[in-house]
């Protein structure tokens, strides 16, 4: 038989086997350390086949302005921050469920491609998460994120303590915080970035993080998230437009009450 033909036939019977493998040693490793769906509770895997469908990438796109001024730049999501997404992230953040980001890690990996600009960046930024959160957790959400999406990140930015942490302030207090948040490290002067985060909000996080990297010499020319909250109306509104066929749905902007929903954990 030809080199190719049996390569081909090794991929199919690959294609066959590798998914019989994961479920058994999935259901093996359930023995050892028990775990219940994040999304829908069932026994004995991190995400079930039906909650693992509903994080597949649905990219959404919008303009974000992040300096007075400035002309805005792409941002893409890889999904809206509601449902088994919201329920998985918050468990990875919260509980330090790590094993979710692997089936979470594709929808970060299509929004970063999917915001990558067509002239090129020299670095990708993963957004660092407060120092309580990270010395609480020992890991930074966005930087974990991206290394399960296979992506190379360049630790860009630090986080400095000055003023109250963003977690479950309200958007008027999110949009109204001048203090400076982060500090651009010496690595990124003179680099094209695209900023990658978690869950993006109101937008004030990564504008936050914009200024920083502005400052320390750097061009942010992109952003990307694993996650975006799916309401934005008003002045603080960010019109994201889900990325289909010809790129007519409505998208997201619908009107919904609150807002403590974007960075619970």
């Amino acid at each position: 038989m030809p080199a190719a033909h049996l390569i081909s036939a090794a991929r199919g019977a690959l294609a066959t086997v590798l998914p019989a493998a994961r479920g058994a040693l999935a259901d093996a490793w359930a023995l050892v350390a028990p775990v219940d769906c994040a999304g829908c509770g069932a026994p004995d895997r991190a995400l079930c086949p039906a909650c693992t469908h509903a994080v597949q990438p649905s990219p959404r796109h919008a303009l974000l302005a992040l300096h007075d001024g400035a002309p805005p730049v792409p941002v893409v999501a890889g999904l809206a921050y509601t449902g088994v997404a919201r329920a998985a992230l918050l468990a990875l953040k919260g509980d330090a469920r790590t094993e979710l980001a692997r089936p979470l890690a594709g929808a970060l990996r299509t929004a970063v491609e999917r915001a990558w600009p067509p002239g090129g960046a020299e670095l990708l930024v993963p957004v660092p998460g407060s120092r309580t959160g990270t010395a609480a957790r020992g890991f930074g959400p966005a930087a974990l994120l991206a290394r399960q999406a296979g992506l190379a990140t360049t630790a860009g930015l630090r986080t400095v303590d000055a003023g109250p942490q963003q977690k479950g302030r309200g958007l008027a207090a999110r949009l109204a915080a001048e203090h400076p948040r982060f500090v651009a490290r010496p690595r990124v002067r003179g680099a094209r970035v695209v900023l990658v985060d978690d869950v993006i909000t109101s937008g004030a996080t990564l504008r936050a993080a914009a200024r920083a990297l502005r400052a320390g010499g750097a061009e942010v020319v992109a952003c990307a998230a694993l996650a975006a909250t799916p309401r934005r109306v008003g002045a603080s509104s960010i019109p994201w437009r889900s990325i289909a066929a010809n790129d007519e749905r409505p998208g997201d902007n619908v009107a919904r009450e609150g807002y403590r929903e974007g960075k619970e954990a």
